[in-house]
């Protein structure tokens, strides 16, 4: 097809009026017979991509649906399109039209009377029926991917109705949602390297932030209350089916709540998540069924230890005991990991992670391990935080937040030791956190979830890049280790 002889150049449309998209001409009309819809004579308008081309028929795909389109036997113009190619069906009749699959069966149509050709495919679109198989092409390509693979873009809306609802449970809560910066002066609130960047204006360096918790808190330093925000977060670290390094999270803050409430929180989150979204209680999940059913199991990391190892860490005593335990299971542990805590926290992702395959909330955290929250009242060498295991893999982490300046600088000093030793992960000493934190900051509960985990166990994906529209890939032309 000569383009520029076109009696429309296509690429000059800038508007085309549909009367419908297809899902809604599917559900008003799927009800009714070949004849009926005759005495109908019901005119549509609707346009969308060709995305498979037969004889005198075509199948025609908006964001909607795919519905059937039949041409005249006489429309030399629909000879001339291409699999691929975006039209615009001006007027249209709904009908049946028999099919040779099956006998007797006659199948929702609309037959063209007039179309327009409103953007041309110059590059050849595979068969919907053989897809796009190649992973790594798919995840390259992802307009092709998303054109061809009609289940693949399904997770995108799913993924639009979960973020929704996330919003709408916590509206329903009276949180409100305030967007933090990303660029940020000092790279805290996690342990991640950071990536870095210049701003020329100002001639300083800044880091993409690695979690949106510190100016939150700040945040309820000035007077909010009850406050969450959905970013993206960026981490300079692998990639693999569980990590890109950008992802979103969702942080959640309430003052005058501790640990336990926000436990409860999120476990009512994913209730109603499963509810409202999916209408169900059960998932499969990295070949695990898993069940949200309430309510979730509770453990305390030493409880979880000893049931898996029968390690008991309540009565090891002193950190030469505990560095023998890791040597006798060949635990290799590095310089900054000298400490009991980093000894359980290292048996614990070691030999009980993985194991944990239905909901199951992990308590009372080493305090090395938790800079920034607070020691139960009973325990110094405890946080008060807990952990969200689903399938073996991390979901959600919270705990009663730190409000106390002097104890939160002297953990900024332990931190700043272990980064001597060699952890490049410890955030930054954060002297701008501290200072907001000498102001007053109300004892609080804080609670992080990776929204991009969350979107894989409810549509079942085993890798992260099925949920991420544009995940981060190696670079094609080179190797990495």
């Amino acid at each position: 097809m000569n383009l520029l002889e076109a009696e429309k150049f296509p690429f000059q449309q800038t508007r085309f009026t549909r009367t419908s998209d297809i899902q809604t001409i599917i559900k008003l009309f799927s009800q009714f017979s070949k004849e009926e819809l005759m005495k109908k004579n019901q005119e549509v308008s609707i346009a969308g991509r060709m995305t498979g081309k037969r004889m005198f028929f075509a199948d025609l795909t908006d964001q909607s649906e795919t519905i059937q389109l039949k041409f005249s036997s006489e429309n030399k113009k629909f000879a001339e399109l291409d699999n691929g190619d975006i039209i615009g069906v001006v007027r249209g009749i709904v009908c049946r039209t028999d099919t040779q699959e099956k006998k007797n069966e006659r199948k929702l149509s609309v037959e063209v009377e007039e179309f327009s050709l409103l953007s041309k495919c110059l590059r050849p679109i595979p068969s919907s029926y053989y897809g796009l198989s190649d992973t790594e092409e798919r995840f390259r390509n992802r307009p092709l991917d998303f054109i061809v693979n009609k289940q693949k873009k399904e997770i995108f809306f799913l993924r639009h109705q979960v973020i929704k609802n996330i919003r709408q449970f916590l509206e329903e809560k009276k949180f409100i949602e305030i967007e933090t910066p990303i660029l940020v002066s000092e790279a805290s609130g996690a342990q991640a390297k950071p990536f870095i960047t210049h701003h020329n204006k100002l001639h300083r360096d800044f880091y993409l932030r690695i979690a949106t918790e510190i100016p939150l808190k700040k945040l309820l330093v000035g007077g909010f209350e009850k406050i969450y925000e959905i970013g993206r977060i960026f981490r300079n670290e692998g990639i693999d089916a569980r990590h890109n390094p950008e992802f979103t999270t969702i942080e959640v803050y309430q003052a005058y709540e501790n640990a336990e409430y926000m436990m409860n929180l999120t476990e009512e989150l994913f209730h109603y998540l499963a509810e409202k979204v999916f209408e169900k209680e059960k998932f499969t999940f990295n070949s695990h069924n898993i069940s949200l059913q309430k309510p979730f199991r509770r453990l305390s990391m030493i409880e979880a230890i000893k049931e898996h190892i029968n390690i008991d860490f309540a009565k090891i005593n002193g950190l030469e005991e505990a560095c023998q335990l890791a040597q006798k299971f060949n635990l290799k542990l590095e310089k900054f990991q000298k400490t009991v805590g980093h000894v359980i926290l290292a048996f614990f992702e070691k030999f009980v992670e993985k194991n944990l395959i239905q909901p199951t909330f992990i308590y009372d955290y080493p305090v090395e391990v938790s800079p920034l929250a607070k020691s139960k009242p009973e325990n110094e060498e405890i946080a008060d935080r807990f952990e969200l295991y689903i399938g073996g893999l991390e979901f959600a982490n919270g705990y009663s937040e730190l409000n106390d300046p002097t104890e939160q600088k002297k953990r900024f000093e332990e931190q700043s030791k272990q980064k001597e030793l060699g952890n490049e992960e410890i955030a930054s000493f954060d002297k701008e956190f501290l200072e907001a934190l000498e102001y007053g900051m109300p004892p609080a509960g804080g609670l992080g979830i990776g929204i991009d985990r969350l979107i894989m166990l409810l549509t079942g994906q085993n890798s992260i890049k099925e949920v991420i529209a544009f995940p981060q890939l190696k670079n094609k032309e080179k190797n990495f280790e």
